[in-house]
């Protein structure tokens, strides 16, 4: 059984607090670790946010800068996902041309 620092689990627990839309297995997958590793966490850590998306129901419409932050972070997490994919060949590659 692998051990965790302290810090690296809190910030686990906080990375999947602050990404409404992704779900534990994704977010145990970019930081490669066991996505029941990461639910025991969220458990032990009495984290909680609402289930699903129809939990998420607007009062209001949102604002002109909700709506531009909204757009803006699903942009970053394409450009991070897009990152990681082009490291990966990046990687897979360097590897190919060594003889």
């Amino acid at each position: 059984m692998k051990n965790y620092p302290p810090q690296f689990k809190a910030d686990a627990v906080a990375l999947y607090q602050s990404r409404p839309d992704a779900t534990i297995r994704s977010v145990a997958a970019d930081l490669g670790i066991n996505p029941e590793t990461l639910r025991n966490w969220v458990r032990t850590a009495g984290a909680s946010r609402p289930r699903g998306r129809r939990a998420e129901v607007p009062t209001e419409p949102p604002t002109l800068l909700e709506a531009e932050n909204a757009a803006l972070r699903r942009k970053v997490r394409e450009l991070e996902e897009e990152r990681e994919i082009l490291r990966k060949a990046a990687k897979y590659f360097a590897g190919e041309t060594r003889w």
